[in-house]
């Protein structure tokens, strides 16, 4: 069902309400063990002024009945995952951690039911857990289908004591099968890398690297005929861009000719123009929810609308 909110225990809701490959994205920012109540506020259609305050979750895992029987339902579902699961139980045993990711595990068995075989799933955790959630989501899509471990920094500074200052979370991208649905994204140039790779500038400012306006090898058309006096083919290349292209671009100053006698021209090409570079897999650019900030409801792991904005986008 489109543009419904379902609040409540997510293995419930999808195994009475969501159907079989009918979800394009999951996006799922689960708790760890840290101890801690976590509440969310929902502000009620029918009176702004009052909200209803609801437990979301108790981020405490232990082995109990619970973690017994989704265990057993790991064994009844069978295959690569209940082999990783097993494994798991004998290392760890009926630990804590071991709670949390069987609790885990049957969850995200369900997930990859409700998703379409285009679809994808983004898991985001830390570095605590992450590697154990990589084997169970190995054994429920299969390693062949793991596309990417996504770094978000979350924070520029952490003071530890006896180790490197924890300032990451990771998300884990895995999608259904081999055709799934991939939009390429792009992310704002940093100023680093603007003042590393576009050098030039005009007279108003405006920075600039330069860009090629011709292929190698030679053409017999009209690719290869000369331009501005130019033969292009006795250099052994032939024009990239069409004539009328070419007085056009040069006509709104966007080639540059070089000083020197039988330089060949090329093509500005402005950092405000371009798209942005393609989102990679170490997230920088984009920073927490500030503990003031307009957008934060007080959900403590809340996490800020770009990062999740750029998930979509992708």
């Amino acid at each position: 069902m489109k543009n419904c909110l379902y609040f409540g225990d997510n293995l419930d809701v999808m195994r009475e309400h969501i159907e079989d490959e009918s979800v394009d994205l999951v996006y799922l920012d689960p708790p760890f063990n840290s101890d801690a109540r976590y509440n969310v506020l929902f502000t009620s259609d029918a009176d702004k002024v009052v909200s209803a305050q609801a437990e979301a979750f108790r981020d405490t895992w232990t082995w109990d009945h619970e973690a017994k029987w989704a265990f057993e339902q790991i064994a009844g579902i069978g295959g690569q995952l209940a082999t990783f699961v097993n494994a798991l139980h004998g290392a760890l045993g009926t630990s804590d951690l071991m709670a949390y990711l069987v609790m885990m595990a049957v969850r995200l068995n369900e997930l990859r039911r409700v998703l379409k075989p285009t679809g994808s799933l983004y898991l985001h955790c830390d570095p605590t857990a992450s590697h154990h959630l990589k084997i169970i989501l190995d054994g429920i899509f299969g390693p062949e289908n793991f596309q990417n471990e996504v770094i978000w920094k979350r924070t520029s500074a952490h003071s530890s004591a006896k180790r490197w200052g924890p300032i990451h979370d990771t998300i884990l991208f895995y999608s259904n099968g081999p055709k799934f649905t991939w939009n390429r994204a792009n992310q704002p140039y940093d100023e680093t890398y603007i003042e590393a790779f576009f050098t030039h500038q005009d007279d108003d400012g405006r920075r600039w690297t330069r860009g090629d306006l011709t292929g190698s090898g030679t053409r017999n058309g009209p690719s290869g005929d000369p331009w501005r006096g130019i033969d292009v083919r006795a250099k052994g290349r032939h024009w990239a861009v069409p004539a009328d292209e070419l007085d056009r671009l040069d006509d709104e100053g966007m080639i540059h000719w070089p000083k020197k006698p039988g330089g060949m021209p090329r093509l500005k090409r402005y950092a405000d123009q371009l798209p942005g570079m393609p989102v990679q897999d170490i997230i920088s650019d984009i920073r927490p929810v500030h503990n003031v900030g307009k957008e934060r409801i007080g959900y403590p792991t809340q996490k800020p609308v770009p990062l999740l904005e750029r998930i979509l986008d992708a």
